[in-house]
């Protein structure tokens, strides 16, 4: 089913990579591990692009596709990258207003540690010139940060996460975009430290783990992704909206 899926994918993307809107779009990038990347399997009603919502893609452009992490520049295999939690994030924004346009930079890489996004290393390179090229078309709104399973035992991970939110504001010249992070699963250490963001940085939020489920130790099922999409678009509607 996935041949066929990137097949469909791959004919929308033809016929209609021209239709990008003209407006300027809210911009938004999702970084982080497998989670981020997205390893749910996508069923066959969500195969099709969102309206309204734009993918950057390998050129650094955007084109009418659902927000998989298929263009990241440090992703693994192609057949990996399935649903991620930009699928629901995009509906839930876009119900928000009708008339808006959403452009994601989808950068992940399944099996990161924060350490790999630190100022200086290629996956936050990565993610820093794939967002300043998305810039032409719109502005940066916020970030969406899953990861911590490969460090959910680094007592000093809040510290690395906080100099993550200060190193993207910095060098995005943006210094109060809403930054969010999601918990894993069933890893209380880094969950405990994740959910004090909000306490330490100004302008950040927290996807809370509570009532979702996974499929194996870390990943989560297809119910939940969606799930943790609609707690990321609140998240973020919250600190945009000043509540």
């Amino acid at each position: 089913m996935l041949k066929r899926f990137f097949l469909l994918i791959g004919f929308v993307m033809s016929s209609a990579s021209l239709l990008v809107a003209e407006e300027k779009m809210d911009l938004y990038l999702l970084i982080g591990q497998s989670n981020m990347a997205g390893r749910a399997p996508i069923v066959n009603r969500d195969e099709g692009v969102i309206e309204r919502c734009f993918l950057l893609n390998g050129q650094d452009e955007f084109e009418p596709a659902p927000p998989l992490n298929r263009y990241s520049t440090i992703r693994k295999g192609l057949n990996m990258q399935k649903m991620n939690p930009g699928y629901s994030f995009s509906k839930a924004m876009l119900k928000e207003d009708p008339k808006m346009a959403i452009g994601l930079v989808v950068n992940a890489k399944g099996g990161s540690s924060i350490k790999q996004w630190t100022r200086d290393d290629k996956f936050y390179q990565e993610a820093l010139r794939r967002m300043r090229a998305a810039t032409e078309k719109g502005n940066l709104r916020g970030v969406l940060w899953h990861q911590g399973e490969t460090d959910h035992k680094d007592p000093e991970y809040l510290d690395k996460l906080r100099e993550l939110v200060k190193n993207l504001r910095n060098d995005l010249q943006s210094p109060k975009f809403p930054f969010v992070a999601g918990q894993v699963n069933n890893a209380k250490e880094v969950n405990d430290q994740i959910a004090k963001l909000p306490s330490k940085v100004s302008q950040t939020g927290v996807v809370k783990l509570q009532g979702l489920t996974a499929m194996d130790r870390w990943h989560f099922d297809a119910k939940s992704m969606k799930i943790l999409g609609e707690r990321y678009a609140a998240e973020i509607l919250k600190i945009q909206r000043g509540q």
